[in-house]
């Protein structure tokens, strides 16, 4: 059954809808999705109290331009590459053994997050910028929902809770904040150029 303008998400409203153009349309865009993610691990912002990365705005702008499949099936393919020894993480880390460590709850929780915003955008939730806002706080609870409880698991018992909070979440909140609002005028506006926003 083909999709309507209305059911879909921004990548599958451009370019080749079927057949072998939106397999290499798809295989393109796992390429673009895992690229962007390297860069957006290398970018540091300077922000108080810690710098950023652009990882969660990759991840949340993917899961919804690319839809929960797609979405999902990029992120995992770029946290493989990570595992099999390739730096695409932020700084030198790399391999099951950098996985393991803080972030790993939270490069998890990238793949699921992805997942879920696809399944918000395919809803319409992108057409919008109070819906686009209300999917990535949505993206944003699912990526703490996985690395709080493994920074806690890793580090409750020796540094308490309140070093688990500050580094494991609090201390990137103004960050993800400013994040949010940049995802959540670019992708509706995306769709606005389209001419195809909802009413």
């Amino acid at each position: 059954m083909a999709l309507t303008m209305t059911d879909k998400v921004l990548s599958e409203a451009i370019g080749p809808g079927e057949g072998m153009g939106r397999v290499a349309k798809q295989v393109i865009l796992v390429a673009l999705g895992v690229a962007a993610m390297v860069v957006a691990a290398n970018i540091r912002v300077p922000m108080w109290p810690v710098p950023i990365t652009m990882q969660t705005f990759a991840v949340l702008t993917i899961g919804a331009t690319y839809g929960a499949g797609l979405g999902f099936a990029t992120i995992a393919v770029y946290l493989a590459l990570g595992a099999l020894g390739f730096q695409v993480f932020t700084g030198e880390g790399a391999g099951l053994t950098y996985m393991m460590g803080a972030t790993g709850g939270y490069l998890v929780g990238f793949a699921v997050a992805a997942g879920v915003m696809g399944v918000l955008a395919r809803r319409g939730w992108d057409r919008s910028v109070t819906g686009m806002v209300g999917a990535l706080l949505i993206g944003n609870a699912v990526i703490y929902a996985f690395g709080l409880p493994w920074m806690a698991y890793l580090f409750l018992a020796e540094r308490g809770a309140d070093f688990v909070l500050q580094w494991g979440m609090t201390n990137f909140l103004l960050g993800d904040a400013l994040k949010l609002v940049l995802a959540a005028l670019v992708i509706p506006g995306l769709w606005k150029l389209l001419g195809n926003a909802r009413t």
